[in-house]
């Protein structure tokens, strides 16, 4: 394999949270006056971080989003994770077979991450390799997460692999210096491959595509 390290994002890539999470985003903004559908908030929300994606709603309402409605948001998405999170299919065998180190690095915070990869099982391969944007200040599409992880991981840019799933993720990883491999299991992936990484649907090619 000709990378020295593989840095996953979390949600999306090695978890199935994006439809979970959008869901409850789109009860909350309808309990707001917003109707949104989950397409639309996957079209709008997946991959970026929650400030932005608050100030979007914020601008869609025309008003501020009422103090206590990030909170709110954020509980009942844990809860909405403890109960129906899993693996994105291929990803535990995956993990099992990598010859080389591995990490996740997400615009999410922390707290959030560890609750995800506990919940579906994954947390074991992780450990101590667990790096959010909140620790570094710097998120999606911004390179500094991803720049960030490599440091952590004792590896340059260069030897790195980033596997993706949204196209702010795959823009960080080349603005980075990095090799992009954008997942799309439900789509032609062609967004991904615009913003240039290599498109892989199933997980269990992406070992042979590491490989080559």
């Amino acid at each position: 394999m000709g990378f020295e390290a593989i840095i996953f994002d979390c949600d999306g890539t090695l978890i199935d949270s994006e439809r979970v999470g959008n869901a409850v985003l789109v009860e909350c903004v309808h309990e707001l006056g917003l109707t949104l559908s989950l397409d639309e908030a996957l079209e709008h929300f997946a991959g970026r971080k929650m400030a932005d994606t608050i100030a979007l709603i914020e601008t869609w309402l025309g008003r501020p989003v009422p103090a206590h409605f990030l909170p709110a948001l954020r509980t009942r998405m844990a809860n909405a994770f403890e109960e129906s999170l899993k693996p994105m299919a291929g990803v535990p065998a995956l993990l099992r077979s990598l010859p080389v180190p591995f990490c996740v690095a997400s615009n999410g915070p922390q707290d959030k991450m560890q609750v995800s990869l506990r919940v579906t099982g994954l947390l074991e391969f992780f450990s101590g390799r667990v790096f959010s944007a909140y620790e570094c200040g710097s998120w999606k599409p911004e390179p500094g997460l991803f720049l960030y992880a490599a440091r952590q991981m004792g590896v340059t840019p260069a030897r790195c692999a980033v596997v993706e799933d949204s196209p702010l993720g795959i823009q960080a990883a080349v603005a980075a210096g990095m090799s992009a491999f954008g997942y799309a299991p439900e789509t032609d992936g062609a967004q991904l491959a615009q913003r240039g990484a290599r498109v892989f649907h199933h997980m269990d090619a992406l070992y042979e595509l590491l490989s080559r």
